[in-house]
């Protein structure tokens, strides 16, 4: 059999990026020897008119193609800048094209070694998504950020109630609610009676008001006042960000409506939840050629791992966490559903766990997504929680019931139609 040649890029870089400094690595074709390749090195600093001067020369070489690892953030402006002078850049996974273990490790040889794999073929590059895409993502990842921190805002305020023996959040289910805000706030400006304060509920609350004075009964001084002072406060200006980042992101969205109304249609996904997955996925789906490419690029495929006849029970791997943190707030709503998905994953859960039936869903989930975001005419129908139910096999079923009923009873059972059945 004879072996096929290797594709080579001819005019190649590669660049080994650090935050102050990178490290370039040319790889082009010898003038006089041909089949021969000769290599350039050379240092930049990562500050702007450097980077530019390293695209003139990049440019002048007439590189077909330049490579770099996903080094902290440190890649994205060398990226962005040369992606905007023209060239293309191929960004790569550093797991994919780490270097053989025992030998030297310089930023030098690095970047030699990344030259070489990537003139050879031996690497893809990663999805690097375009500039609105991109920055949506900022704003979602960010506002995901912000209510994490009001969130933990909230928590030292409940532990700080607490310290003062005031067990307000036994009674009151929100914290924040409308009832309980206007008992904080007389609290921080000096009202300590448990009588007047559990006189301000409000609503639904105002059957509660013997439990609450028994709640408020504590020793909230002006030390705790002062500090709940300062979380409240934080916890508002944190909600105001969090509101601004909404409104920029919705406008951000304004072009993408369609296919955020789409992925709105599923049972589980808001507009929030929308907003987000297009800022992680993209809403191209081109470079997802298949619904497993999509899923297996999110990690919620587990990967299959086998020696020597036997399977070892491969993990899905570390995906995109922010990715992974909207699926599985998207799958916890969805367990609560009876739906399609609802129904899958309480049956899966029984059966393998919560952790892996909430990874298994959320596979189920991205191939919907992929059908819909490739099909700008495709629109989501649940097909119910009797979808599995009724596709089982008939004769399956009886058997497994079957068994059941013998392990039960101890008997051996034998079935016999009914004269008055009907086949069906």
């Amino acid at each position: 059999m004879t072996e096929q040649p290797i594709e080579i890029v001819h005019r190649v870089a590669a660049l080994d990026i650090g935050k102050a400094t990178l490290t370039a690595c040319l790889r082009v074709p010898h003038k006089d020897k041909p089949g021969k390749r000769v290599q350039e090195i050379r240092d930049y600093t990562t500050m702007t008119r450097s980077l530019l001067e390293l695209a003139d020369w990049l440019g002048e070489q007439r590189v077909e193609l330049i490579a770099m690892e996903a080094t902290s953030s440190y890649w994205k402006p060398v990226f962005y800048l040369l992606e905007a002078e023209g060239l293309s850049c191929w960004l790569l996974n550093p797991t994919h094209v780490k270097n053989v273990p025992g030998r030297p490790k310089t930023d030098k040889l690095d970047a030699v070694w990344l030259a070489k794999v990537t003139e050879r073929g031996m690497c893809r590059p990663s999805l690097i998504h375009p500039k609105p895409i991109r920055q949506l993502r900022d704003l979602t990842r960010y506002r995901r950020t912000l209510i994490r921190d009001r969130g933990a805002e909230r928590q030292r305020l409940e532990k700080l109630l607490e310290d003062a023996q005031i067990k307000l959040t036994v009674v009151a289910s929100d914290l924040l609610g409308k009832s309980s805000r206007a008992m904080l706030e007389a609290m921080i400006a000096g009202q300590r009676d448990p009588r007047v304060l559990a006189e301000m509920a409000l609503g639904r609350m105002r059957p509660k008001i013997t439990a609450l004075t028994e709640a408020l009964t504590g020793h909230f001084e002006d030390h705790h006042a002062m500090l709940a002072r300062m979380m409240l406060d934080r916890i508002d200006e944190l909600t105001t960000r969090v509101e601004a980042l909404t409104a920029r992101i919705e406008a951000m969205l304004a072009p993408f409506a369609h296919q955020a109304a789409q992925l709105d249609e599923i049972t589980g996904i808001g507009p929030t939840a929308a907003g987000e997955l297009l800022a992680e996925i993209g809403v191209d789906m081109t470079v997802f050629p298949t619904p497993g490419h999509l899923v297996s690029w999110a990690k919620c495929a587990p990967v299959d791992k086998k020696s020597a006849g036997k399977g070892k029970g491969g993990a899905t791997g570390r995906g995109n966490p922010w990715l992974g943190a909207t699926l599985g707030e998207i799958v916890a709503s969805l367990a609560r559903t009876d739906t399609f998905l609802g129904h899958r994953y309480r049956r899966l859960a029984r059966r393998i766990g919560r952790g892996r039936a909430i990874v298994a869903t959320a596979n189920s989930l991205l191939s919907i997504i992929w059908h819909l975001l490739s099909d700008p005419e495709a629109r989501y129908q649940d097909l119910g929680p009797d979808f599995y139910e009724s596709r089982f096999n008939r004769q399956r079923r009886e058997r497994d019931l079957t068994r059941q009923l013998e392990r039960l009873t101890g008997h051996r059972v034998t079935l016999q139609p009914r004269p008055d059945h009907t086949a069906a």
